[in-house]
This record gives C-alpha cells, structure tokens and sequence, in this order.
C-alpha cells in the first residue's frame, strides 16, 4: 500500500479520518427511512379514528410528499449559499418541529393540524436528502465515494423496517380494537373518547422521534464536521435549470423518479386494505386482519432491503437501463398478479413487486445524472423534487377504493392497482431508452 492509498480511503481524504461525521450523518438516513414507513400504516388509522373515507385518509401521504416537493429547490440553493452541515441542521429542525407539532394537533383533536405536521416533518426530510448525500461524498476519497454512499444508503431501510414495526406493535396493536363500522355507531361522547384515546396512542412514535432528532442535531451542532465549499450562485442555479430542462435524458429521468415513487408509496400504503380485505373474508375481525397485513408489509421491506444488495451485484453484469427495464416489466407482471387473484396469491404477488422496486430509485436517479458534470447537485435537488408522486397516486389510487366499483367479478380495491401497473410500464419505457442511448453513444465512441 502506497502512501496516497494510507491517505485517501473509504472513509478518509488527505490523511483526514471522518469516521464520527459519517456515522452522524448516516444516522440521517435511518431517520427519514423511518419517518416514511412509520406513516404508511397511517393512512388507514386516521380512516378509522376520524371515521373518513380512505381518500381522506390518504391525505396523509399527500402532505406528508407534497414538503419533498416544496423544499428540495429551496433547500439546494440554501445549502450553497451556506454549506451541506448548515443543511443538514436545518433539516434535522424541521423534522423535529413537525413530529412534535403532532402534541398540539392531537390536542385539537381534528385532522388538519396533523396534515401540517407531516407537511413540515418533509420540509426538514426534502432538506436532510438534498444535503446528506453529497456530504457523504465529501467524506473520503472520490475513488471510494459509491462504496460509502451505498454503505450510507443501507441503514434507510434499517429505519424503515423500524418505522413499520414501530407502527405495528405500538400504534396498530394498542388502538382501540372498535372496527370502522362499530365506530360510525358510536355517539358523539364515546366517539370522542375513542378518539382521543388513539390519537394519544399514535402521536407517541413521533414525539419521541422528535426528541432523538434535537439530540441528534445538538452533538452535530457541536462536532466539528468537514467543511464543503458552495460552487454555484442563485443565478447560475437559474441559468443550470434552463440547462437541465434541454436534456431529454434528464427530464425523462425526473418524470420516471415521479412514477417510480408513486408505485412505491402506493404499493406499500394500500397493502393494508388489499390485505385486510382478504384476511377478513378469511373469517379474521378487522384489526387483526390489519395487524397481519402489516406484518406482510414488513416482510415486503425486508425482500426490498435483501433485493438492494442482489440486485446490486447485478449491475456487475447487466446495463443499468436494461436491468431497471426487465425489473419494471416484472414488477407490472406481479401487479397483474395483485389485480386478478382475489386470495393470498395475490397479497404474494404484491409483496414480491418490493424485490423489483429496490434498485429503482438509485439507479434512476444514476442515470438521469449522467454526463452532467458540476450540475449534478442542481439536477439532484430536480429528482427529489419528483419525489411529489407519493402525494399524488395515492388520492387516486383510494378514490378507486371508495368507488366501490367491480369489474368482471375484481373488487375495487384490487382494480385500484392499475395505478402502479401504469408507473412501471413509464418506468420500463425509461429504461429501454435509457439502454439504448448509451448504446448509441457506446458505439459512436467505439
């Protein structure tokens, strides 16, 4: 091993060792990993404790991506007027501020002060995403710099697989057992005890995610972290947009990362109905039926956190447009699945689009930065910001729910996931041309 080798490493750059920032800001990852799955499970609880449609309920989903949205340009053109630890303080304030917003709003006891939390919880998430990724990169070397973002990016689901489990086994098994049509019979008085009594059962996770969070941004506050230089001004983010919107790779990439990501929260929110609805036609009441199905949507995630690596080792051997094509196919294969079998083989089937949509986020977004050079963290902040469509599928995806209607004998609920049938059919025609344009380009090189 030569000298500059002892210098530069995974986790070191010019002799500098940055072991204690990487951990701190690999924590980040965790966190929004668990905030996200902490809330699926919500949606059909606030159904219930407000005792409102599921297209009501997925409101939930559409604050909580809809901050995604608001903030990701605001937050790039923050962090280079400022710095990425700057950044990631931000973030870590707003995540914080909104998770414990949700004591006041159960306080209220109405729905649209939750909304506003989880609106603000994402303001801090769109900030920890735009800056924890490209501080990871800074932290060693740049030969090191996709070793340490994967290994960064392997605790997301970590806290993810926490978040469902959290939701689980303290917010879905301590709620009343009362079902959604044992609760419209209820009077004004015992709805309101019942009521009360969940809401006070729910906010609990946040809250304490909450207090991690100031603890967290307290010891980043005060350790010395390495520092990143901006490299762009307000202007030249306007004049690399203008830029950006010419690249016709780029924004295909931005549009699939939108109906990757509504696939994804879609597949992942109403697996609960899907599989309540089958459990309770098995003979199960229907909180157990809703405890069992969230168990199957940890095993979803445990598939899609086991499917990262293989799929990973993959990428060794196959193009990645052609392998986010041939994954997108399959998963629209298995969403047929979902669609057609009214039994378990269907929840089976959704639970196997997870192994699918593993690689789908990282490797569009790879793609659609492709050759651009010092843009990247302008386009960066773009496909975050697409990360919209989880606010949008899922309201459509539960009106279909609450229509009620049938067709050839499917019920609605099973007709709703037409919705993710059509993103990977978008995703799959991305990655065939995402294939042969570097084929194009490949062999006009050779």
């Amino acid at each position: 091993m030569n000298t500059e080798d002892k210098k530069n490493g995974v986790l070191t750059k010019d002799g500098k060792r940055f072991l204690l920032p990487f951990l701190l800001i690999t924590s980040c990852f965790a966190l929004w990993g668990f905030a996200n799955d902490v809330t699926t499970p919500m949606v059909k609880a606030f159904s219930k404790i407000f005792r409102m449609s599921v297209t009501e309920g997925a409101l939930v989903q559409v604050a909580f991506y809809l901050g995604y949205f608001v903030m990701a340009f605001p937050a790039a053109m923050f962090i280079q007027r400022y710095s990425f630890k700057a950044g990631v303080l931000l973030g870590l304030s707003l995540y914080a501020a909104g998770a414990l917003l949700f004591f006041p709003a159960k306080v209220w006891g109405i729905y649209p002060p939750f909304l506003l939390a989880y609106f603000v919880m994402t303001c801090g998430l769109s900030f920890l995403e735009t800056s924890c990724n490209p501080y990871i990169y800074c932290m060693g070397s740049e030969e090191t710099a996709t070793q340490r973002l994967n290994l960064a990016q392997a605790f997301n689901p970590i806290g993810a697989l926490l978040g469902m489990f959290v939701a689980m086994h303290f917010v879905q098994a301590r709620m009343s057992p009362l079902d959604s049509s044992n609760r419209l019979r209820l009077s004004e008085a015992q709805f309101e005890m019942v009521k009360n009594h969940d809401l006070g059962i729910l906010i609990q996770p946040y809250l304490f995610i909450g207090v991690i969070l100031i603890l967290l941004l307290v010891v980043i506050r005060v350790v010395r972290m390495p520092k990143a230089g901006d490299t762009h001004s307000g202007t030249r983010m306007l004049d690399t947009l203008r830029q950006l919107l010419h690249i016709k790779n780029y924004r295909e990439g931005v549009v699939a990362q939108f109906f990757y990501v509504g696939a994804q929260v879609t597949c992942w929110t109403f697996i609960i109905q899907y599989g309540t609805r089958i459990f309770m036609e098995e003979g199960l009441d229907e909180r157990g039926a809703e405890i069992l199905s969230q168990k199957y949507n940890i095993v979803a995630l445990f598939i899609f956190t086991c499917s990262r690596f293989i799929c990973t080792w993959f990428l060794k051997y196959i193009q990645p447009g052609r392998l986010l094509s041939i994954l997108a196919i399959v998963a629209g294969c298995a969403v047929l699945g979902v669609i057609l079998f009214t039994n378990r083989n269907g929840l089976y089937c959704l639970v196997a689009v997870s192994a699918c949509m593993s690689l789908m986020f990282p490797t569009i977004y790879g793609i659609a930065l492709r050759g651009l050079g010092e843009r990247v963290k302008v386009a960066g902040a773009g496909l975050i910001m697409s990360i919209l469509g989880g606010s949008v599928f899922p309201p459509i995806q539960a009106a279909i729910i609450d229509s009620g209607v049938s067709l050839f004998g499917l019920p609605s609920t099973h007709l709703s996931f037409v919705v993710p049938l059509c993103s990977f059919l978008v995703i799959a025609l991305f990655g065939h041309h995402a294939y042969v344009r570097h084929n194009i380009t490949h062999n006009y090189e050779d």
